[in-house]
């Protein structure tokens, strides 16, 4: 048997070759999780200390309304249980007195799925007058729900101060959001009780984190505006016919 000594060193370079190009991938890959971390690290250390209790709310003034956003809606009509707990500490910062506007926020893209109707109908039928809730039906992502506040529903407010309420883990990217499009925002926690699956969304907000840091800088612009809907109006001038039909008992 003859020893094919073009065959061997062509076949040694390609290993070569196929080991450097994985050592630069592995490599590329090493720097994007950095990066990716470090901004993630950026967003929570900027706006943590914007992170407030239900009773230091107390200090702050001129709050124009308290933002709720939007979670998953069960198949039977009901609000999980993690936008359930956010739409909860709504109602005791309402009670309190910290504004008597709530905006809730959230996804309504298709006409059988409609978080921001259930999310209404839940406060009012826990004793929030119907006139002093908005719902924002083009709340598709937390950037497309701060921008919407400011450029929707806040456009004649003075102070832009608005309360996010939301889960603590996902309060520091909404209040960067918001730092960035020039709301002045505070946030309460909403985490009442333990949720399922938690690991699998912080490590997904830590990359949400990362895309809107980008949507930030680059200035993107939502998903839907529309025209201006006052938050000192009715609230009720936000209702659908899907709302209607909760009430009526059509949507079940």
């Amino acid at each position: 048997m003859s020893f094919d000594i073009k065959a061997f060193v062509k076949s040694k370079g390609m290993k070569k070759a196929a080991m450097a190009v994985g050592i630069y991938l592995a490599s590329l890959a090493l720097m994007v999780l950095l990066a990716v971390t470090l901004v993630s690290g950026a967003v929570k250390s900027r706006t943590e200390d914007r992170v407030m209790s239900a009773e230091d709310m107390g200090d702050v003034y001129g709050v124009d309304c308290i933002i709720v956003l939007g979670a998953y809606v069960k198949n039977n009509g009901q609000p999980s249980d993690m936008l359930r707990d956010r739409l909860d500490t709504a109602i005791t910062l309402y009670n309190a007195g910290i504004s008597d506007r709530i905006l809730v926020s959230g996804d309504h893209g298709r006409a059988e799925y409609n978080e921001v109707g259930i999310m209404k109908k839940y406060l009012v039928e826990n004793g929030i007058p119907e006139n002093d809730i908005f719902m924002d039906h083009a709340g598709f992502s937390t950037y497309d729900t701060m921008c919407r506040a400011k450029d929707v529903f806040l456009t004649e407010s003075h102070y832009k101060r608005v309360v996010v309420v939301t889960q603590e883990y996902h309060l520091y990217r909404a209040l960067y959001i918001a730092e960035n499009i020039g709301l002045d925002a505070y946030g309460v926690s909403a985490d009442l009780h333990t949720y399922r699956g938690q690991f699998k969304r912080d490590i997904r907000e830590v990359l949400a984190r990362f895309k809107d840091h980008f949507s930030c800088y680059l200035e993107l612009e939502p998903t839907f505006l529309g025209d201006p809907i006052s938050i000192y109006g009715d609230g009720n001038d936000t209702n659908d016919e899907y709302y209607a039909e909760l009430f009526s008992g059509e949507v079940e």
